[in-house]
């Protein structure tokens, strides 16, 4: 890629408005999903700062550690487990607004106070979960969900 990626100082919503088509020219004709996720959580981390942006893949029945920026991780997470786990068995978007509230959150770093988790869903099965941590509470709302969830369906196009 030979453009560095534009980071808008706007509103939440005309920041993902910018970085959506980047993304979009990034992972088109790569066909290599985990290098697409390296990308996608690389661009996500560094417009908008969050404390923790990954990916966990499905693997052998479990969710292994893929692509992230931010701290040390957790390297494993069992179906329905924190709130990964939860997003991956229930098949939608999470988002928690206090994580010490929500009941069986795993705590990879007691710095992270909110989180959203989008599965990634490929042929009707998910493939991976899209996993941010906010150092703030009640960080993400239906704008972070809404523009997430068209990433995460970007990944799976090509």
């Amino acid at each position: 890629m030979s453009e560095e990626l534009k980071v808008v100082n706007g509103t939440k919503a005309e920041k993902y408005a910018e970085l959506l088509p980047q993304i979009q020219a990034v992972v088109s004709g790569e066909s290599d999903l985990i290098a697409n996720m390296a990308n996608v959580a690389s661009m996500l981390h560094e417009t908008f700062r969050f404390w923790w942006t990954g990916f966990y893949r499905v693997v052998d029945g479990e969710l292994v550690l893929g692509p992230f920026q931010g701290p040390l991780a957790c390297t494993r997470i069992a179906k329905g487990k924190g709130v990964c786990g939860t997003a991956w068995a229930e098949r939608h978007t999470l988002i928690v607004p206090d994580v010490d509230a929500f009941p069986g959150h795993i705590a990879c770093s007691s710095m992270s106070r909110s989180e959203i988790v989008v599965p990634v869903i490929s042929q009707g099965n998910v493939i991976a979960v899209l996993d941010i941590d906010s150092e703030y509470l009640s960080t993400f709302d239906d704008t972070d969900r809404e523009n997430l969830e068209k990433i995460t369906s970007i990944l799976t196009i090509n």
